[in-house]
């Protein structure tokens, strides 16, 4: 509801626009699908009443300078000690990502060993701790589907990056970071289970969760829901890939 001066009552300072909705990030950012409907359904009737939504599905776009905060002193850092090593930032950076005002370099992946470890070892950034690596499969973004997630935290300096590396589903190879953070042993392990990331150069990159025989892996997008039906209080529920779909 606006006031008589055409803005929100609640809060002078933002209008209802779509760009101030959370989650939305308008026409900026990379498009890799256009969702219709609420949760993924394409076969069954529409009883949802959410059939009808169209949605954008995009990944942030890179950056301009400057940043903000120390973001800056940060990127300077890390691409003058590469460069110091020879290798140019542009070839180890694929983009920096200053978005819900989280940093993330985007690395490509045959360079990401050496940019960890400088990130680790350099005095003026000295990310000591790796919190652990997850996975993102995004199904559309054509031969760059999996995405692997690092936190970085500077125990030294009080900071918190991420970086981000991708692979395609045909060729879902990432050098391991046990090496330079020992700790991401498991974490590796478990996102080579759930999604079949494979880290070049792990100890010993076993299943951790699922049993060795395992077929496929159930964290990623086109993984079938599968199941087996079960009974609930003298209810029979089909398994999911047997229930009824809504789109």
């Amino acid at each position: 509801m606006s006031d008589a001066n055409g803005t929100n009552g609640a809060n002078p300072e933002k209008d209802l626009s779509g760009s101030n909705l959370p989650g939305q990030r308008g026409d900026g950012g990379e498009e890799i699908r256009v969702q219709r409907g609420m949760f993924g359904a394409s076969n069954g009737g529409d009883t949802s009443g959410y059939g009808g939504l169209v949605r954008s599905v995009r990944l942030p776009g890179a950056a301009a300078r400057p940043y903000g905060g120390w973001f800056d002193e940060v990127a300077d850092e890390l691409e003058g000690a590469l460069e110091e090593q020879g290798l140019l930032p542009d070839n180890a950076i694929e983009k920096t990502i200053v978005d819900r005002d989280e940093l993330t370099f985007h690395i490509e992946r045959e360079h990401l060993l050496r940019v960890a470890q400088t990130l680790r070892d350099d005095p003026a950034l000295r990310f000591e701790l790796c919190t652990g690596v997850s996975a993102v499969h995004y199904l559309h973004d054509k031969g760059r589907e999996l995405h692997a997630v690092y936190h970085l935290r500077s125990i030294t300096h009080n900071r918190l990056i991420r970086l981000e590396v991708s692979a395609p589903d045909s060729d879902p190879h990432i050098p391991s970071l046990v090496s330079v953070y020992p700790t991401n042993d498991w974490h590796e392990r478990e996102t080579y289970d759930f999604f079949g990331i494979v880290f070049d150069g792990h100890p010993a990159l076993t299943r951790i969760m699922m049993p060795d025989d395992w077929p496929g892996h159930p964290q990623r997008k086109d993984y079938p829901l599968g199941g087996i039906a079960v009974e609930y209080k003298g209810a029979q529920i089909p398994a999911p890939d047997q229930r009824r779909s809504y789109s």
